[in-house]
């Protein structure tokens, strides 16, 4: 006992001598770990007679929870030294100016979309929306797409395991809200897409907007109407040239390309793809064809935004570049 007692007071007074935690930590070992000299009294018990055993042994434990008392104490006499020091060397002047903050500004991609909306919806267009995995039939064959279309390969399509697939255009929104509707139908369905493509100017992952107008008398007169007024309002020229190209499309028929002039490069851009809601489509919105016909329009709005900023990599719009992105503050 007395033994023991000599040793408490040995380890309390070197506590009292200690500065940092390492020291702490090694004289803790010193004392109550595997080896150490208040814990080799426990050891002892086995060689004394269960009387005698009893009371070493709660003699024993308590030596040791004064000893882990005082060092709890003097640990946290240790950390409340080391952050007073903290609060006195990190002395902050609040008399200084402040460091000023930035506000943030939205994404060209927003910034185009918005204005889309804008514009469109001056027109009379609402907005309509859809899933993002999409099934074959609103994919592609509600669209009038074949079985052996080249878009429905791997390499151009994301596949999921269940067979559905992202939708590699918003064109299946038109179809989801016209099965459900009645002409007059008039919308734009903005929304991102996805192909297995990129480079500079394509991305795996990018915004489309499409048009849908069906109604009774709907012709391609109305279509270029749309579509060049649309146009010059969005990049602001009364006198920018659009033409379009007679081209194929398996949903629309007649169908053609949308290309606007660049005065700048002195050079034709194709910007889209039009035409007359195919018979077939119709049908699988549930309009009749002999009453109603309408037209579709589709174009990226990614590549809208890098012809509106002046953008020429597709990639910084998606590399979150502060930077960059700054840039549009105000637009």
């Amino acid at each position: 006992m007395e033994q023991l007692h000599l040793v408490l007071q040995s380890a309390l007074a070197e506590i009292q001598t200690i500065n940092t935690f390492h020291d702490l930590e090694q004289l803790k070992a010193r004392y109550v770990g595997k080896n150490g000299m208040i814990t080799a009294f426990m050891q002892k018990l086995k060689d004394l007679s269960p009387d005698e055993r009893k009371a070493f042994g709660a003699t024993v434990n308590q030596v040791k929870s004064e000893f882990e008392s005082v060092l709890g104490n003097k640990r946290q006499q240790l950390i409340d030294n080391e952050l007073n020091q903290k609060l006195s060397s990190e002395t902050i002047d609040v008399t200084l100016p402040g460091r000023g903050t930035q506000s943030g500004s939205l994404h060209p991609v927003t910034l185009t979309l918005n204005r889309l909306v804008a514009i469109f919806g001056s027109l009379g267009f609402t907005v309509a929306d859809g899933p993002e995995i999409e099934t074959d039939y609103y994919n592609f064959k509600a669209l009038n797409i074949p079985d052996d279309h080249p878009a429905r390969a791997m390499q151009d399509t994301f596949y999921t395991e269940s067979g559905n697939v992202l939708r590699t255009h918003t064109s299946p929104i038109q179809v989801r809200y016209a099965e459900r509707s009645t002409p007059p139908i008039k919308i734009v369905a903005p929304g991102r897409v996805f192909r297995v493509d990129m480079d500079a100017t394509h991305s795996p992952m990018f915004h489309q907007m499409e048009l849908l107008w069906i109604d009774k008398g709907i012709s391609f007169a109305n279509l270029k109407a749309i579509i060049i007024e649309f146009m010059r309002t969005f990049f602001e020229d009364d006198s920018l040239q659009v033409r379009f190209r007679a081209s194929f499309f398996p949903f629309t028929e007649p169908s053609a390309e949308v290309d606007i002039y660049f005065a700048k490069t002195g050079k034709w851009l194709e910007v889209g793809g039009c035409g007359m809601v195919h018979p077939e489509v119709l049908k699988y919105m549930k309009i009749d064809c002999c009453e109603y016909s309408g037209f579709a329009f589709g174009f990226g709005i990614d590549r809208l935004a890098m012809l509106k900023f002046g953008i020429t990599d597709l990639r910084l719009m998606f590399d979150n570049d502060l930077d960059f992105l700054r840039q549009f503050k105000g637009c």
